[in-house]
């Protein structure tokens, strides 16, 4: 549904953390107002208090709360919602939520449900993108399957290696390598189990493996006027366990030639399936700069603040223009590129071990200045549950060319600090040193093959933490000795000039 209007709007964001603080900013920022729900476990995430109301819409398991249609179905007629933002995961890809937010006269803010059906599912997806032309595929299967045994008489047809990818979702999640036959049925019983959790569908596909290729991905927008542009592409092939890591806009690695093939048959397929919103095609691409469809991703993504900072274009309040009927505030000519930027996802994880760490944030400190952006929901006393996605923020840096960024993001993770959790700051760090990461022509395989992070904790500070455990001891031992009620005691006197220095 759309609706031309300029009456303010009263908008759910149907979303929690750092992009619900997002799309809430560009809400208000349009003359809008925005409304917050919230799981028991996010009470005290920052996004609950910038929206002008919120609703608690279950415990904190997302299935219990940002899964559940009718929770926040309830929350949206609750705070008397006219319209719905998903952002991006949870609900964002449901055919059926979209279906049901159109149904109750509101106004869902992102593709048609046809279209998310279309091209939400993997399977419908590589259907239409072959019946469209133009744009290889991937060789894979047909159809949905959760069937292990009938799976695999499919996989042994289409060849090891290949990818076992969840039908319903993205992320990394039910997605998983198989390199050889004995290890396709324990690989595909666990892939089912993560998506039926993460997505409430395990329904799976299967793809022949690309050997280390290029992520890359067109972002795309279309209004309900017949106008469809792309905002060029990002780079998204420093990833970890498949899910992405840091992200560039524009790939270092594509020449101007393929950038503009790419991106014109991006709009082409937006086009003839009568895309509306905003969504992202993504592809695979060898070596040769030989390309091949992926999926289209029927939402906002992660990665979108590259985007605004080369073009210049708020994605997020475009597609409330878009929602209400009117025309995007650009032509494709008025899209132009302007530098370099690259964004680092900044996870509540031990980058060694690459586990999601859950605790209390003790001390914060985010960079600020010329070309840095951060995107997050944390602060000092924040809690970080242990339900969802370990993702606390964003840094992403602009610079006039990728040199520049590089450098400008070495600068901004070194003024990033979290205490009281580990966080992936010092991996960021450490990729940025990487030589093939600088030479722009990496692949997926990046990370565990050209780059394996080393945990490093620099010299001086062993040697300074183990004198200071020392002086403590040594201290600790003698004051025993000491009256407690001495106020002259030499030892606090120690102590005390011991503080002073």
């Amino acid at each position: 549904m759309t609706i031309k209007t300029s009456k303010p709007r009263r908008i759910l964001v149907a979303n929690r953390g750092e992009i619900a603080c997002r799309v809430i900013r560009a809400i208000r920022e349009s003359g809008h107002i925005p409304l917050s729900i919230y799981s028991t476990a996010d009470r005290t995430s920052a996004h609950v208090s910038k929206g002008d109301a919120a609703y608690c819409v279950g415990e904190g398991p997302s299935i219990q709360s940002y899964l559940n249609i009718e929770s926040v179905m309830k929350a949206a007629k609750a705070l008397k919602a006219d319209a719905i933002h998903p952002g991006y995961g949870f609900l964002s890809e449901k055919e059926v939520f979209s279906q049901t937010v159109s149904d109750a006269g509101l106004i869902f803010i992102g593709p048609s449900p046809k279209a998310i059906k279309t091209m939400g599912d993997k399977v419908e997806a590589r259907k239409t993108m072959a019946n469209i032309g133009g744009l290889p595929l991937v060789p894979g299967t047909k159809d949905g399957l959760t069937d292990a045994n009938e799976a695999f008489i499919k996989a042994k047809e289409i060849g090891f290696p290949l990818m076992i990818k969840a039908l319903a979702g993205g992320g990394g999640r039910g997605m998983r390598l198989v390199m050889k036959e004995d290890e396709f049925l324990n690989l595909f019983q666990r892939a089912y189990s993560e998506a039926s959790k993460a997505f409430g569908d395990g329904r799976l596909y299967l793809e022949r493996y690309v050997s280390s290729p290029h992520h890359i991905e067109v972002q795309v927008i279309a209004d309900s006027h017949g106008n469809v542009c792309h905002l060029f592409e990002r780079e998204c092939s420093v990833q970890r366990r498949h899910q992405k890591v840091i992200e560039e806009c524009t790939s270092p690695f594509l020449s101007e030639a393929t950038r503009m093939k790419l991106c014109e048959a991006a709009v082409k397929a937006t086009r003839e399936i009568g895309y509306l919103n905003a969504g992202t095609i993504e592809f695979l691409m060898d070596d040769k700069e030989n390309f091949y469809f992926m999926e289209m991703n029927t939402r906002l993504q992660v990665e979108h603040p590259v985007t605004e900072w080369v073009t210049g274009i708020d994605i997020v309040k475009e597609q409330l223009r878009v929602a209400f009927g009117e025309k995007l505030s650009f032509s494709q000519e008025q899209v132009q590129r302007r530098g370099h930027s690259i964004e680092f996802r900044i996870n509540a994880e031990d980058p060694e071990k690459f586990l999601p760490q859950a605790g209390r944030v003790t001390g914060v400190q985010f960079p600020a200045g010329i070309g840095v952006r951060v995107d997050s929901h944390v602060y000092r006393g924040y809690d970080i549950p242990v339900f969802y996605d370990s993702m606390i923020a964003k840094v992403s840096v602009w610079g006039r060319d990728r040199n520049e960024a590089i450098q400008r993001g070495k600068a901004a993770l070194n003024d990033t600090t979290l205490n009281g959790i580990k966080t992936n700051v010092p991996l960021h760090l450490q990729i940025l040193d990487n030589p093939k990461f600088l030479s722009g022509n990496y692949t997926t395989r990046l990370i565990g093959e050209d780059f394996n992070y080393q945990e490093n904790i620099p010299k001086d500070s062993e040697l300074r933490m183990a004198l200071i455990a020392a002086a403590v001891s040594a201290y600790s031992k003698e004051y025993k000795g000491a009256k407690e009620n001495d106020e002259n005691s030499r030892w606090k006197s120690l102590a005390r000039e011991e503080g002073m220095r």
